[in-house]
């Protein structure tokens, strides 16, 4: 079961348009490389509306150990991505952004679906200086086995009740106006 999962983490990640995969003149790579291209839309999913958020624990590379039921009475953004995924590395600088700027409102949890890759994880986070995000580790992937989605970065959001409000299966452009506007009424 888990490398069926894997498979399919692997096949909902950085896959490639057919402008990324045309060869590159040594004039223009340059110029692509300055330039970040911006995550493409996921997907907003509610078919899980009111869903119970599901009672797991997870540790940091040190050893630390956070339960998401514990999280209950503020609401909750769990972040699932790993190291080897492009569009989710793209998101982390918005996600600590994010953490940042509604950390009196919101708990934003990045769950990394490495598996047993806690000192990329950790390096990946001092690396990028995500001061917002603490890098959490699942291992296992309990989490992308729980949501079945089989795309990474997968965001889920629950409300103060620890009740899923909505899912982005895949990349979103976390400092964009729509953020705001997804927010909104959990917020509130």
């Amino acid at each position: 079961m888990v490398p069926l999962v894997a498979a399919g983490l692997l096949a909902g990640c950085d896959k490639q348009t057919p402008a990324d995969t045309q060869p590159q003149s040594a004039a223009s790579a340059p110029a692509a490389q300055a330039e970040a291209p911006s995550p493409p839309n996921g997907s907003l999913d509610i078919s899980n509306r009111g869903a119970a958020m599901p009672d797991f624990t997870f540790s940091d590379p040190s050893g630390k150990k956070i339960r998401l039921l514990d999280l209950k009475g503020k609401p909750v953004l769990i972040n699932l991505w790993a190291t080897w995924c492009g569009p989710c590395k793209l998101e982390m600088p918005a996600l600590d952004a994010l953490a940042g700027a509604k950390a009196d409102k919101l708990a934003v949890l990045t769950i990394s679906q490495d598996s047993d890759q806690a000192a990329a994880v950790d390096a990946f986070f001092k690396d990028r200086k995500l001061t917002h995000l603490a890098p959490w580790l699942d291992p296992e992937n309990a989490l992308s086995q729980h949501y079945n989605t089989g795309v990474l970065p997968t965001t889920v959001l629950y409300d103060a009740q620890g009740k899923e409000v909505w899912r982005m299966i895949g990349s979103h452009d976390w400092a964009g106006p729509r953020t705001d506007a997804m927010l909104a009424d959990t917020l509130r």
